[in-house]
């Protein structure tokens, strides 16, 4: 039978060689389908070949759920979308909870099979070797990257490189070891790096660097806790109680001898300066510009409210096009204040704001009653950036909502104002669940995201898409992977160093050289989080440095502002103003009925499908399930 290759005709533009008129009605050719022979033989149509399998990317993280709804970042606003089975720890195999596209098994053994085919074909490719060199280190990546996602999500999984046919009969497979994956994915990810070598790539595409970054990646979690046998079957009973330990972490070696691996992998990303943003400080900078530093790198030359430069920290991203109506231009509709008539989706939540430190570099504090009075004030600057919270000034209100907000202002708080007949009443914010305004879509946590929302006043969120792209590698991540290894090495002077050069960038002061051990890798670790926040990097931290329970197992809590007038002010509009106003702050959990957050160790690992394990009889569940 001859093998027929299916290419999106929406990515495929055959060249005008290929086309010609032709009334022999007989010998047309479906105009969807190409023959196998012909794409490997002609560098356009190998290309396009591979530019679909970058589909399995998928928006990044701008999906309406995002990931973080199911750390200790955010809660997702809206009821029956299957996040609650997963912070509730109730994931099974038969009704897993919510998985985003990229990290769901069938879809990426789709494109590991994609990547295959590829790989296998342009080994031997019958056009140009440049050409398809770039092209194979582009698929060796791809299935590098997507072995990976799996892995971080499952643990090990078949490592199966084989093209099946209709032809094949037997298709099981057992897992591989979780050694073995990181073998292959290494394996590929070196291949991708040689064969990119000095190959300047089209935006969104695969690069030495990028290759380079994901290793980094790969062989950081490698080395963590929760894959050493030991440490981890000293932390979780049922970990330790797994009969198939070598499926989820390694049995034997040296997690030294992976700490150095990772430090030296890492470390080849940092020699790439070229990707550096503004890490070259000696000393903090303004408030202010920590704050348009975060942003720029957050918007990511998305927005002409930022420096462009910031970019540059993108070594490999999801770009978006006005031309295309793709989810991940909707991140401000989506996750916006119900008074702009947005979505409110993955709101933060107060344990993720608790966590940003003053700007004095110390820990907030709610018994502290000056810190408690004015929580906003004199805080990261990165969290302005990252977090819309009551008074935070926003875009213009639409035409409908300007009249009620002139002042364009953040409203999640109830607040005194002197109605008509001279009476106080109470006005609740415009961005409540009480609002006048699309109220069922407003926050529950009194907070909005907006990192990564473009704040350009001329873009309404509700109507048009924005075009910030997603960061799937950061050079950030990269040295924030290289401080972790040096902190786990006993290298701590070199930690703190390019920790504090992130410090500087963002306006923080520097780690005091008398914060060492413990205290050092917990500082790490809090800067990790503020600095990747909303990137996905959460959901792994906690399990892979096994603090899931005292992390992301925290009841989610949320904010209850108040605001009463002050003797003799009147106030008929209500604007955030503390010479009108006395405000008060206090945290509750959310209501249990909404959700109930809980941590079984069993969530360490997602279960494989039982409809998977139906298919492939060799699979073994992973522990709790």
């Amino acid at each position: 039978m001859k093998k027929i290759v299916n290419i999106s005709l929406s990515i495929l533009v055959l060249s005008a060689g290929l086309q010609s008129c032709n009334d022999d009605f007989v010998n047309t050719k479906p105009l969807s389908e190409v023959p196998n022979e012909l794409v490997w033989s002609d560098p356009g149509l190998s290309d396009a070949f591979v530019v679909e399998i970058y589909n399995g990317f998928g928006v990044g993280g701008f999906y309406e759920q995002e990931m973080a709804s199911m750390t200790d970042e955010a809660l997702f606003t809206h009821p029956n979308r299957g996040i609650n089975t997963v912070t509730e720890s109730r994931s099974n195999p038969a009704d897993q909870g919510y998985i985003m596209d990229t990290y769901e098994y069938g879809r990426m053994y789709v494109r590991i099979r994609a990547s295959n085919i590829a790989i296998s074909n342009l080994r031997q490719a019958k056009f140009d070797q440049v050409k398809a060199n770039k092209i194979l280190g582009e698929a060796y990546f791809l299935r590098g990257y997507y072995y990976q996602q799996l892995l971080r999500f499952y643990g090990g999984v078949p490592v199966d490189n084989k093209i099946y046919t209709l032809n094949d009969k037997d298709f099981m497979k057992p897992r591989n070891s979780y050694a073995e994956c990181v073998d292959a994915i290494v394996k590929d990810l070196d291949s991708a790096a040689l064969l990119l070598k000095d190959i300047t790539p089209a935006k969104g595409r695969a690069s030495e660097a990028a290759a380079l970054a994901l290793k980094s990646r790969v062989l950081l979690y490698a080395a963590s806790d929760l894959h050493d046998a030991n440490k981890a079957g000293a932390k979780s009973a049922l970990l330790k109680a797994y009969t198939k330990p070598e499926y989820l972490m390694y049995t034997s070696g040296s997690q030294t001898e992976r700490w150095k691996k990772a430090k030296e992998a890492a470390k080849a990303v940092l020699d790439r300066a070229s990707f550096a943003y503004k890490l070259d400080m000696t000393k903090p900078v303004s408030a202010t510009e920590g704050t348009a530093n975060y942003m720029a790198l957050s918007l990511g030359g998305g927005s002409k409210m930022a420096d462009a430069a910031g970019a540059k920290d993108i070594i490999l991203g999801r770009f978006f096009i006005n031309e295309k109506d793709e989810r991940g231009g909707w991140v401000g509709r989506d996750n916006g204040p119900n008074g702009y008539h947005n979505w409110a989706g993955n709101t933060p939540i107060q344990l993720l704001v608790d966590d940003y430190e003053t700007d004095k570099g110390q820990k907030f504090d709610w018994s502290n009653a000056a810190m408690a009075a004015a929580p906003y004030q004199n805080r990261d600057p990165r969290l302005k950036a990252t977090i819309l919270y009551d008074g935070s000034d926003w875009k213009p209100r639409t035409a409908d909502v300007t009249k009620r907000d002139p002042s364009n202002q953040i409203q999640t708080g109830q607040y005194e104002i002197v109605n008509a007949q001279g009476s106080k009443v109470t006005h609740f914010g415009l961005d409540t669940r009480k609002s006048p305004v699309e109220d069922w879509n407003g926050s529950r946590t009194g907070y909005y995201m907006r990192k990564f929302v473009d704040p350009d006043p001329a873009q309404e969120d509700q109507n048009t898409r924005q075009r910030i792209p997603w960061p799937m590698l950061r050079y950030t991540e990269a040295v924030l992977n290289y401080v972790e290894a040096c902190i786990e090495l006993g290298e701590e002077a070199e930690a703190r160093t390019w920790l504090n050069r992130i410090r500087f960038r963002a306006g923080m002061p520097a780690i005091a050289v008398e914060e060492t051990g413990a205290a050092l890798k917990n500082r790490y670790r809090n800067e990790r989080r503020i600095e990747l926040a909303y990137e996905e990097h959460r959901f792994f931290d906690a399990r892979r440095w096994m603090i899931a329970a005292e992390t992301i197992g925290r009841k989610a809590n949320i904010i209850n502002i108040t605001g009463t007038l002050k003797d003799n002010k009147t106030v008929t509009l209500y604007k955030y103003d503390p010479s009108n106003y006395n405000y008060k702050y206090f945290v509750s959990n959310i209501d249990p009925g909404i959700e109930n957050r809980n941590w079984d160790d069993k969530m360490y690992f997602t279960s494989l499908h039982r409809d998977e394990i139906n298919r492939n009889t060799q699979l073994i569940q992973n522990p709790g399930y």
